[in-house]
């Protein structure tokens, strides 16, 4: 489920539409991400910036902002332009 905490992103509603292309480009990082023990989920959409938390074996891994960044970032990037970027938070 995602949680939108403003009411416009990038002058449009979040929408079912979007919601859904952003979780088919992060299928295909979870096998990965579940190889390793982790997985990874969303906290909001903001400012054309995606704010994402990462589960289990991820949550401290000294790798995760390589996977963050090459991984998950380019996966959203190429399905989303409009996403500027992906940002890894501690809350829910």
């Amino acid at each position: 489920m995602i949680l939108h905490r403003s009411r416009n992103w990038n002058g449009y509603r979040l929408n079912k539409t979007l919601a859904q292309a952003i979780e088919k480009a992060l299928d295909e990082v979870r096998p990965y991400l579940h190889s390793h023990g982790g997985d990874i989920t969303v906290v909001s959409v903001q400012d054309s910036k995606l704010y994402v938390k990462f589960k289990g074996a991820c949550v401290g891994c000294p790798i995760s902002l390589y996977t963050l960044k090459l991984g998950v970032e380019e996966k959203i990037k190429e399905a989303i332009p409009e996403i500027t970027e992906v940002i890894a938070v501690d809350e829910d």
